[in-house]
């Protein structure tokens, strides 16, 4: 058998690699026709950042509803208000009164602290000092915190406003006011927590998310002693006061004893005998400041709270330790 010539070889080796050439080009088109796009991320969710000197408790049990109660007049014009709020001890939820606090420094705004249910765990977020309010939870504390931002009053260059319209002042003291009605379009209730059964459904807003991300400022130690008088106070526990703290709001921190300081409405007695270590503050010394501790007994086994007289029987039956009816539109504005 004779052997192929070159130039009969030459055309159909050609032919080959373009056919082979056609086929790969051919198998990128089929496999570009079917590729299957990568599935997007999952949406990232949302977490509230909380102050780097900010300690978050976990505990399994919520909050209690938010005590109803007045709020004292601001005693010295640059004061801004700090809603009263449950936190948490090994001896169970305490309140810590709403109290009027001079800011870090001009131009701060009060972020509340709130509870948010995480994780099968109910977490306590601290609050803090910014330029904006920022997420709270959604909760209601009243008094220009009506669950977003707040309404109380606002900076005019060096000095702070305040909006007569939610909040208390003495006109004799604070001159620099203004009235603007707020439109509250919040459920009004007495929720404390965010999420979990029962909880408030919010979700931080984009000016809120913002305000997350700007540099923070740590409570005062005139707030830090506020929340250390507060937890040495067996009154405050919401065990011994079935939730309605005899001292609900004070003119100044840690001011249990000032007459100015307001009980909630419907205030339960304190409980009888309390041990005198009870009183002890985290120091080991009697806390001094405590309403608990300046209460004085007077004959027939009535005790004076705040300098104020117990009430007599007649009053009690006018007002019964269950929360009066209609309660539940509180009355903190």
């Amino acid at each position: 058998m004779s052997k192929p010539s070159k130039q009969l070889l030459a055309p159909l080796t050609g032919l080959l690699l373009l056919s082979a050439a056609a086929t790969q080009l051919t198998g990128c088109v089929v496999r570009a026709g079917v590729a299957v796009p990568a599935p997007p991320p999952p949406p990232v969710a949302y977490v509230a950042p909380a102050p780097a000197a900010a300690v978050d408790v976990q505990v399994n049990e919520a909050p209690p509803p938010l005590p109803v109660y007045e709020q004292p007049p601001c005693p010295v014009e640059g004061y801004i208000w700090t809603p009263g709020y449950w936190a948490w001890a090994p001896a169970g939820y305490y309140w810590v009164p709403g109290t009027w606090v001079s800011p870090p420094r001009v131009g701060l705004l009060w972020t509340p602290g709130y509870w948010g249910f995480v994780g099968g765990a109910y977490v306590f977020h601290a609050g803090y000092w910014g330029p904006h309010v920022g997420f709270y939870g959604g909760v209601n504390y009243g008094f220009g915190y009506g669950g977003v931002g707040f309404a109380g009053g606002r900076w005019v260059g060096s000095s702070f406003a305040y909006n007569q319209s939610v909040t208390k002042v003495n006109v004799t003291v604070v001159h620099n006011t203004y009235n603007e009605t707020v439109v509250n379009n919040v459920t009004v209730n007495r929720v404390s927590y965010n999420g979990g059964t029962g909880g408030i459904t919010a979700a931080p807003t984009a000016q809120e998310r913002m305000a997350a991300q700007e540099q923070h400022v740590q409570p005062t130690f005139e707030q830090h002693q506020h929340v250390q008088q507060a937890a040495a106070n067996p009154a405050l526990l919401a065990r011994n006061n079935s939730g309605r703290p005899s001292i609900a709001a004070t003119p100044h921190p840690s001011a249990f004893n000032a007459p100015g300081a307001v009980g909630a409405h419907g205030t339960a007695p304190p409980p009888p005998h309390v041990p005198p270590a009870a009183y002890a503050n985290h120091n080991g010394t009697g806390a001094g400041h405590g309403a608990a501790a300046a209460r004085a007994t007077r004959p027939g086994g009535g005790v004076a709270v705040n300098g104020k007289p117990p009430a007599s029987k007649a009053d009690a039956k006018q007002h019964p330790k269950a929360p009066p009816k209609g309660e539940e539109k509180t009355a903190q504005r």
